[in-house]
């Protein structure tokens, strides 16, 4: 397990190369790359482990790889084959692709349990983990640069200043330091909402995760959110289900709890989904997407993950977004230490906010553009019912989504989509 820290420390600050505040999948891969880069990084979370995390628990091909990457041993770990999508009456089984650039299978584990194991992978790697530290402000020097944070310890509350040169940002939506330098969400760009419960149901051990459009019996209609349901099988006897809307901007104003229950009604009875068969509350989270708060450097200070909004807008995902900026940040952190204090390392740390637009900002657009088509009811019903009868066009539709792709090396489709997205604006 992490260290915890049992006792405030005392005096002037404690010192660190690197501070990482909060120890979701952005946090500890941070971390884990600045240890194994050889610097002093001390990471400060606010709860204690395991602790909860409202997630749907489903990790994708691309997560699969940014876990790989930092090399975490998923050995033993559930795997699914692909997804089951639900759509105007139509129902498709679709694997996840076979590419040179991507694992051909997908991973379940609860967040509790995920979270705690990338934080042990931070802490093997020489990182020093604390938790019950709540952050509540960066430390300025006199130039307005942050060259700490201020905190409060332990079930005192007891105030202490870790000072650093760099401070990663990984707090997730709330993005408190970065709201203290005035990095605020954008409005123009779109911000989901998650809901989920724990169900013991015999639908457990199935291979593919279940995507539903479907959440009425009429299927998608004018009162309609731009969302899905989803139920995906734990392996333990629980299933994971919940309910994404992916921009309450184009919501219809239905409360998301009273979609998910409305949903979970027109299910086959025998699934065991519904509320009575729930082993958790149902808990919800905000989905921050495109890139919404930056830039992701100012100062001093970082922004990965959730933080920076880099959840995908196409499906909601988060997690290999936040495990792969966390990385980014750390690799721009320990260039730009090891350059001498000035312009050039400055130089180096604006480059990372340059890196999230080239590899993410195009295809964040054309998420954006999807979830305007998605709020359309119209052509919800129409996509699903025709499109679902073609397998060949939903397993496409998969790589897009899902950001699977091997680029200009691929396939006539690959290569198709690197030049629309070499076309299409970043976000």
């Amino acid at each position: 397990m992490p260290s915890t820290l049992v006792e405030a420390p005392r005096g002037a600050g404690l010192r660190a190369d690197v501070v990482v505040v909060g120890t979701g999948p952005a946090g500890s891969s941070a971390a884990r790359t600045l240890a194994a880069a050889g610097l002093d990084v001390v990471v400060l979370e606010k709860a204690d482990f395991p602790r909860e995390k409202v997630c749907g628990d489903g990790l994708t091909p691309r997560g699969v790889k940014a876990l790989d990457d930092l090399g975490v041993d998923t050995t033993g770990w559930v795997r699914h084959r692909g997804l089951r999508v639900f759509g105007g009456g139509e129902v498709v089984e679709v694997d996840w692709p076979q590419l040179r650039s991507w694992p051909s299978y997908g991973l379940i584990r609860t967040r509790s349990d995920l979270d705690t194991v990338l934080a042990d992978h931070a802490a093997a790697a020489g990182a020093r983990v604390h938790t019950g530290v709540q952050v509540t402000d960066p430390h300025l020097d006199d130039a307005g640069r942050v060259i700490g944070v201020r905190a409060l310890v332990g079930p005192g509350r007891e105030p202490a200043t870790w000072l650093a040169p760099l401070v990663v940002s990984a707090e997730g939506t709330s993005g408190r330091l970065a709201k203290s330098l005035g990095l605020v969400r954008r409005e123009d760009r779109p911000l989901g909402v998650a809901v989920r419960r724990y169900v013991r149901t015999p639908r457990a051990t199935d291979p593919y995760l279940d995507i539903s459009f479907d959440l009425s019996a009429a299927g998608p209609s004018a009162d309609s959110m731009p969302g899905y349901g989803w139920s995906f099988g734990m392996g333990d006897g629980t299933a994971n289900v919940g309910f994404g809307l992916l921009d309450t901007r184009r919501g219809s104003g239905a409360e998301p709890r009273a979609v998910l229950r409305r949903w979970l009604a027109t299910l086959p009875p025998e699934w065991q989904l519904g509320e009575e068969y729930a082993v958790t509350p149902l808990r919800g989270a905000g989905l921050p997407m495109a890139l919404h708060r930056g830039p992701a450097y100012t100062r001093g200070l970082l922004l990965a993950g959730d933080t920076a909004g880099t959840v995908n807008p196409f499906n909601g995902e988060g997690i290999s977004y936040a495990l792969e900026t966390g990385r980014m940040a750390a690799e721009a952190a320990v260039a730009a230490l090891a350059l001498p204090e000035g312009p050039a390392r400055e130089a180096a740390l604006r480059r990372y906010p340059a890196r999230l637009r080239e590899e993410y900002g195009s295809h964040h657009r054309l998420g954006m553009g999807f979830l305007a088509l998605l709020a359309r009811p119209e052509v919800v019903r129409f996509a699903t019912a025709h499109g679902l009868r073609r397998p060949a066009l939903v397993h496409r539709a998969l790589r897009l989504m899902g950001n699977l792709s091997d680029g200009r090396d691929g396939d006539r489709f690959d290569r198709a989509l690197a030049v629309l997205t070499r076309l299409t604006p970043a976000a």
